[in-house]
């Protein structure tokens, strides 16, 4: 009898708590954003934005014996966060059989992307065993758009994956603490 009454206890709470949890969430209201009036500047300032992430897409520089994926790659540890938004976010991938992590991403930081500036501190080490390394490539200084690839490791090579963002016009970055900056993409 008492596992019984124990049973239905335990039935009627969790019966209980699933009813509040439903109600509670019927009850809220929440009510759309106001978003501006100026929809067809958003819209060219999308535009240009896309058409500039496209563009470094299209300019990106990766080791001759590099194969294009038409598929997302999967296996990457860390991803780029863009501070600044909105952004339009573009991605490429590649292969290369053969090259080891240090060795693409030298050749990376030794080879811009379009009229790119690199983020890279310097060189990777090349005795080194590493499973994965970044290189990132900015417009300008300080700037919170551009290129970052990242090299990961692959049974037989390197997987590479270009993460790019372009700032639309009305993108904004987050303030900061005095004294404080951003870290420059690609850098970690």
């Amino acid at each position: 009898m008492r596992r019984r009454s124990a049973l239905i206890i335990g039935i009627l709470s969790l019966a209980t708590l699933t009813g509040c949890a439903s109600g509670a969430a019927d009850g809220i209201s929440v009510s759309p954003a106001q978003t501006p009036e100026k929809a067809d500047t958003s819209q060219e300032a999308d535009a240009e934005a896309q058409a500039q992430a496209q563009a470094w897409l299209d300019a990106a520089t990766v080791p001759p014996d590099a194969v294009r994926s038409t598929e997302t790659i999967g296996g990457f540890y860390s991803y780029q966060g863009w501070p600044c938004q909105p952004v339009v976010e573009q991605e490429a991938y590649w292969t290369i059989s053969g090259m080891t992590v240090a060795e693409t991403a030298n050749w990376l930081a030794a080879n811009p992307t379009a009229d790119l500036v690199s983020t890279a501190v310097g060189t990777v080490d090349e005795e080194g065993d590493y499973d994965e390394a970044t290189v990132g490539y900015i417009p300008a200084d300080d700037s919170q758009q551009g290129v970052v690839y990242t090299v990961t490791k692959e049974e037989n090579g390197v997987a590479i994956r270009a993460e790019v963002a372009a700032l639309t016009e009305s993108a904004v970055c987050p303030s900061l603490p005095p004294g404080s900056m951003m870290g420059k993409p690609g850098q970690g």
